[in-house]
């Protein structure tokens, strides 16, 4: 049949014919999305048990947007935590193992996202020690080669034009998967001030470094006073042109971003913020009042989640938390495959199972909402995206490709000479 000759209302016939292909596409996700808890959704559930932990700890609603008392505050103590959640004695007994080799906190804010009944909810996953991290034989301190990439103190380079400084070990809630828990210490501390000069004087003598970000620990975690001062500093190196910087602080403190705080990186643009929502129930009012803050002030979010086992490895998951995150301004940037951190190997999935997950949100939801699926490199040699494979064959004057409904099509390949 030749389309071409076909009237309008023929026309129209195919048209409802490929919709209603479509529209059984999307059905099961959108059956599975009411059964995916939000923040959105669990705003009365967040509010009671914001006000037990604000009666626990004898705060004020002026107290809870404070966000030094939130971090001076965070729970760090089985006593006090099995206040807030219903802990059995299994439960406390392995916290306090774990506590004992593994540093955690949690601050009140996040804390009141748990659900108090469910050990596997996502966001007690996150920050409460489970005894797996002990019983994970895999796994290595530093599996980044990051002490192999820092031709300065504080500073990891791993590409030709940018790099990081890591300017506080801080954070206001020590994620169970973190990277970087062999820098967490018993101690919060910023990085001093002459060795961020040093990592500055670097950045001055190399003038392939484009692009700095600033990290942690917990880039926000440093006061107002500082971040000034290091980006003012990163202002006048002329060929430095992005400053970065990483923060889940709208996620585990929103109260953080503060009118004060904004109007310090107005100042220094342009700025760009990646911060790390990894499962719907983070998109919080407080999550989005903070993200709003940001955009107001001009400075572009980008989201870098994670593929965790239990806590987002799971399509409908990973396609509700990246819309919720389009709502509130955050761009999905990238999805992160976990790394084989010492007590964190229980989250790693199969690389086959991220695959999956790009498959189904390619071509199922809008573009905006599909980040990349990356593997960091053994070593620091860098960011590889691991992608469904869409080019099939080629040859010279056609490609085969497949589409994201696994139709297989021939496509010109040819140029005008």
């Amino acid at each position: 049949m030749d389309k071409k000759t076909l009237s309008m209302d023929e026309k129209r016939v195919f048209a409802e014919e490929r919709a209603n292909e479509l529209k059984a596409e999307i059905r099961p996700y959108l059956e599975a999305r009411e059964t995916i808890p939000t923040g959105m959704k669990l705003v009365k559930e967040q509010q009671q048990q914001k006000e037990k932990i604000l009666e626990l700890l004898g705060g004020t609603e002026e107290n809870w947007k404070d966000w030094h008392w939130q971090v001076k505050n965070r729970f760090t103590t089985v006593e006090k935590l099995s206040r807030i959640l219903n802990l059995t004695d299994k439960e406390k007994e392995e916290i306090e193992n774990v506590g004992s080799r593994y540093r955690w906190a949690a601050s009140p804010y996040y804390v009141s996202l748990m659900d108090p009944n469910d050990p596997n909810c996502p966001v007690r996953r996150q920050s409460i020690p489970s005894a797996q991290e002990l019983k994970d034989v895999l796994g290595e301190d530093d599996p980044m080669g990051e002490e192999f990439t820092s031709p300065v103190p504080s500073i990891t380079r791993r590409y030709p034009d940018r790099l990081i400084i890591k300017v506080t070990n801080q954070c206001a809630m020590y994620c169970r998967h973190c990277q970087r828990r062999r820098n967490i210490g018993e101690v919060d501390t910023g990085t001093p001030k002459d060795q961020l000069q040093k990592a500055l004087d670097y950045i001055k003598a190399h003038s392939e470094i484009r692009d700095v970000l600033l990290t942690g620990g917990d880039a926000f975690m440093l006061n107002e006073e500082r971040l000034d001062w290091i980006l003012g500093e990163l202002d006048k190196i002329d060929h430095v042109e992005v400053k970065r910087l990483g923060s889940r602080t709208p996620v585990t403190a929103p109260q953080r971003i503060t009118p004060a705080l904004c109007k310090v990186l107005e100042k220094h643009h342009p700025v760009y913020v990646n911060t790390h929502f990894n499962n719907p129930k983070e998109v919080t009012p407080e999550a989005a009042e903070a993200c709003d803050r940001l955009t107001r002030a001009g400075v572009p979010i980008g989201n870098q989640a994670v593929l965790l086992k239990g806590i987002n490895n799971d399509p409908h998951v990973m396609k509700k938390l990246n819309q919720e995150l389009l709502k509130i301004r955050v761009r999905p940037y990238y999805i992160f495959h976990a790394k084989a951190v010492s007590g964190t190997t229980h989250f790693i999935t199969k690389v086959e199972e991220g695959i999956n997950i790009m498959e189904q949100l390619r071509g199922r939801t809008s573009g905006l909402a599909i980040p990349t699926y990356i593997i960091n490199a053994p070593k620091g040699y860098g960011k590889t995206p691991m992608l469904p494979e869409y080019l099939i064959s080629s040859r010279k004057d056609f490609i085969k490709i497949r589409t994201w409904e696994g139709r297989v099509m021939d496509y010109p390949n040819t140029e005008e000479v």
